[in-house]
């Protein structure tokens, strides 16, 4: 029996998630496939269908470094793959399928593609799940972004809200991305539907203020601070559950993707032009047009290069409640 395929993504959350399209077109074509990640991502692609094993691979601590690498593809060199896809483009990336002496490396055109067997072009527009995808020349939206938590995971998530509600994920890594008035927009929320708030646990000082902002009054529904107080899969489960998820350009967005809920997306320093707004038609992404600072860079700095944040002030409450209304997230559900 020949070995697995190999696909090596270990870039930010999102972007794995975005991979998942990706594993599902190879899986097709030759079984479930193997996957080196990251230690977070890892436990989101250990009960996807269209993987065979999950590689956790820590390269920012006790795997850094190239000692990291060479141990790493030592490991992999065991497996005898032969072949493997690489959609992250980085040196670490093109080195560690090298060194592992998989015999066919196929990855995206680029500064390390000399360390490929096949270097194929990535496209520049479109969405980066289809864009990844272009890696196995399949044609756009031929597999949509999955994820599967299992029983254990869908049966915690079920045990915060037993009513339809709607998710909130105010965090992100990159500051300026951060939208400021999401304890305005859980107060108004929770006057008729009660509110789940998601993140990490980075994000629960966070959800606390939101949390606070949110309770009291009357007619007020429940208001859930969930940050930090469940794993990654669990997460993605009560993501899924929600009816709408309003959130940062920022991976619980691609989370929603993956678990088919609907998204509105708010969008300050980045746009969606770059690729990683949201997939499916009908989700809303809103963001201040005309702003001639917009967008500052790709990621978004940890804060307003210039100081105003005028791309994130002035997206109102008012307009989210709008896109989340259009959305049909606050009709009364019998």
């Amino acid at each position: 029996m020949s070995s697995p395929v190999l696909v090596v993504q270990t870039a930010f959350l999102g972007d794995v998630v975005l991979t998942t399209p990706l594993l599902a077109a190879l899986a097709a074509r030759a079984g479930p496939v193997d996957v080196v990640t990251t230690p977070l991502a890892a436990p989101l692609l250990e009960t996807h269908p269209a993987v065979r094993k999950v590689i956790p691979y820590d390269k920012r601590g006790r795997e850094r470094g190239w000692a990291g690498v060479r141990e790493l593809a030592g490991r992999l060199r065991s497996e005898r793959y032969a072949q493997a896809y690489l959609p992250h483009r980085s040196l670490r990336t093109a080195a560690l399928a090298f060194l592992a002496r998989i015999p066919s490396r196929i990855g995206f055109s680029g500064s390390w593609s000399f360390l490929y067997t096949e270097a194929r072009t990535k496209p520049r527009t479109g969405h980066e799940a289809d864009r990844l995808l272009a890696l196995a020349k399949e044609a756009p939206g031929a597999y949509p972004p999955h994820l599967r938590p299992d029983g254990a995971d869908e049966q915690v998530a079920g045990g915060l809200v037993d009513r339809p509600f709607v998710a909130l994920a105010p965090g992100s890594i990159w500051g300026s991305k951060r939208w400021p008035y999401y304890g305005e927009l859980a107060a108004r929320l929770a006057a008729s539907v009660p509110v789940v708030i998601v993140g990490g646990a980075d994000d629960a000082g966070l959800g606390e203020e939101i949390q606070t902002a949110a309770n009291g009054g009357k007619g007020r529904q429940r208001v859930v601070n969930a940050c930090g107080k469940l794993t990654l899969r669990q997460s993605a489960a009560i993501i899924g559950k929600a009816t709408l998820l309003v959130t940062n350009d920022s991976a619980p967005l691609h989370l929603a993707t993956a678990m088919g809920t609907p998204v509105v997306a708010l969008f300050g320093p980045t746009v969606t032009e770059f690729g990683f707004g949201p997939f499916r038609a009908g989700d809303v992404a809103l963001g201040v047009d005309g702003l001639l600072c917009r967008p500052c860079s790709s990621h978004g700095p940890p804060q307003c290069p210039l100081g105003h944040h005028r791309c994130m002030r002035e997206l109102t409450v008012s307009a989210v409640i709008t896109a989340i209304e259009d959305l049909g997230a606050l009709r009364r559900r019998s």
